[in-house]
């Protein structure tokens, strides 16, 4: 039967078996290739996806294999202390790793305080957030409160996944620190020292569980 669509003569579309399976056929095909390419195109995500998480752990173990050599320089046969994650509510901050000579921290330098990054993070927050924790264990000048937290943006970067910050306190009573494995700074202040560190290992820090952590006693 021929239908009228707007004045167009229409005739109706009738499949016949082979008609319809040629058709079930092509869609079949259709869909084959659709799912082909989604498959593909997943490989390759999981593909760039691991490679960029090997990329990053190969990055970590050189930088931290680096770091070793830097350490070992201002603290004589530097072992492992503690290490722990350090945790903000659901959220993995960073891993932390305390060393000192022998494996034995006895509250003075030289000793080394290693954070390996979990998450990204301003270095500008990251330096503001350890001027925070300085004032908690005292009163600090204005001035120096002014001019450490300019040092610390200095020397911290923005941070991704895998980057590791290392500060030591030598035996002299300055810090130095590294960024990956590269020198970022030095800072000769001995107040600045002692108070940047105390924010992990004073009996006045505000994560005394991470602190244990650190000092091997959890």
């Amino acid at each position: 039967m021929v239908t009228k669509k707007n004045g167009i003569s229409q005739k109706p579309v009738i499949y016949t078996p082979s008609g319809f399976l040629h058709y079930v056929k092509n869609a079949s095909a259709s869909f084959t290739s659709y799912t082909n390419k989604v498959a593909a195109a997943f490989t390759l995500i999981m593909f760039v996806s691991m490679s960029l998480s090997g990329l990053t752990m190969s990055n970590n173990a050189y930088a931290q294999e680096y770091d070793l050599e830097n350490i070992n320089e201002y603290v004589p046969n530097a072992k492992l202390v503690g290490k722990g994650m350090f945790s903000y509510y659901f959220w993995d901050v960073y891993t932390g790793e305390l060393f000192a000579s022998g494996g034995e921290y006895d509250n003075q330098p030289p000793f080394a305080l290693r954070l390996t990054y979990q998450r990204d993070l301003e270095g500008k927050k990251i330096a503001e957030r350890s001027i925070d924790e300085m004032k908690k264990q005292g009163d600090i000048a204005a001035e120096d409160a002014d001019k450490w937290l300019s040092l610390m943006e200095r020397i911290f970067p923005d941070v991704s996944e895998g980057d590791v910050i290392t500060g030591i306190a030598t035996k002299e009573g300055t810090s130095v620190f590294y960024v990956n494995g590269e020198k970022a700074d030095e800072i000769s202040d001995k107040t600045f020292t002692q108070r940047f560190f105390d924010i992990w290992l004073s009996d006045e820090t505000s994560e005394p569980k991470f602190r244990k952590k650190l000092l091997g006693k959890d």
